[in-house]
């Protein structure tokens, strides 16, 4: 693509690059200028103007754009995605219904790799989204960019994006106690909470003594299709109460612990082919932390193991939740 300074003599159909007020009001940039522009042009007392002019074999923004939004998403209503129309060289996707954005990384870096003026702008992978959620952005940069670049992005974008809808309607949640009175039931609201954003419930509360032989009691009886634990005292070790429990009930333990912050508590588990989720005690707070990634992946039909959980620790150090009984750092500590 030719850009520059010409000669308005010289600039019929070309591409006008910035915006220009004139006495008959704006011409803005991108607009394609005809005969009456110049004129305008002329009368506002301009000899020249600052043009893109597409060279052969090169396409303009909003047709690049709309080319490879459609490559991302050639069905968009089966991948939960929703395109807008191009314009300045733009595309938006969004989410139809509430899930997990799914991002194939190496193909997105591939894409972004191919041209400097073809770019696609994501959330990050595994990112809840809710209906109408942006979730992607594809730009073209300039006013026009080479086709045969474009074809070798449009390549890459296949497959790359999709929303995984929640596959998970009902669940249980099983709370121990270390007294004869009932606890606060601010966690299981904040699960509740937690669940409904992806269109999940919870069944009837299940109370139990902080003990591995009644929850693992409780743990055989439950119906819903994941299992969480809140328990009384926060689980220390794979052999605590929580895990002890689900070993007993004939489950299995597939992680203690996770490289997250708030969140490092968490155990998770199988039973029956059921998810086993053991949520730390800062789940008691709707704010951000590790079970929320956990959670939401298992409600979304994701397969989650030990290793998914082992590499969630960059990007794991969220935001302090103060309700938390020991804080990372005292209020008081000297800073160094």
């Amino acid at each position: 693509m030719r850009f520059g300074s010409v000669p308005l003599a010289e600039a019929e159909g070309a591409i006008l690059a910035h915006r220009i007020d004139t006495p008959q009001g704006v011409i803005a940039k991108g607009k394609l200028l005809g005969p009456e522009d110049l004129a305008r042009l002329a009368a506002a007392g301009r000899t020249e103007v600052i043009v893109a002019r597409p060279d052969p074999g090169e396409l303009g923004e909003d047709a690049a754009a709309a080319r490879l939004a459609a490559a991302l998403a050639p069905d968009p209503a089966a991948l939960g995605l929703r395109l807008t129309g191009a314009a300045t060289g733009r595309v938006n996707l969004y989410a139809t219904g509430p899930g997990l954005l799914l991002v194939d990384v190496p193909r997105i870096h591939a894409l972004n790799a191919v041209h400097p003026m073809i770019t696609l702008a994501t959330l990050a992978p595994f990112a809840r989204v809710e209906a109408r959620s942006m979730l992607a952005t594809a730009k073209i940069i300039a006013y026009a960019v080479p086709e045969a670049a474009l074809a070798r992005a449009c390549a890459q974008a296949a497959g790359a994006l999709r929303v995984a809808a929640p596959v998970i309607r009902r669940a249980t949640l099983i709370e121990t106690t270390l007294s004869d009175e009932a606890p606060a039931p601010k966690g299981r609201e904040a699960l509740a909470t937690r669940l409904r954003r992806l269109g999940a419930g919870l069944e009837a509360r299940v109370l139990v003594p902080h003990r591995a032989e009644p929850l693992a009691a409780a743990l055989a009886q439950a119906t819903g299709e994941v299992i969480f634990i809140l328990t009384a005292s926060a689980t220390s070790d794979p052999a605590d109460v929580g895990p002890a429990a689900l070993l007993a009930a004939g489950g299995r333990l597939i992680r203690f612990g996770m490289p997250v912050d708030p969140g490092n508590l968490l155990f998770l588990g199988e039973l029956n082919g059921r998810p086993v989720i053991g949520l730390p005690g800062c789940a008691r707070s709707p704010a951000l932390n590790g079970a929320d990634w956990v959670l939401e992946r298992v409600i979304c039909g994701q397969t989650v193991g030990a290793d998914d959980i082992a590499a969630m620790g960059v990007g794991g150090l969220l935001k302090e939740i103060a309700a938390r009984g020991r804080l990372r750092e005292a209020p008081d500590a000297p800073s160094e």
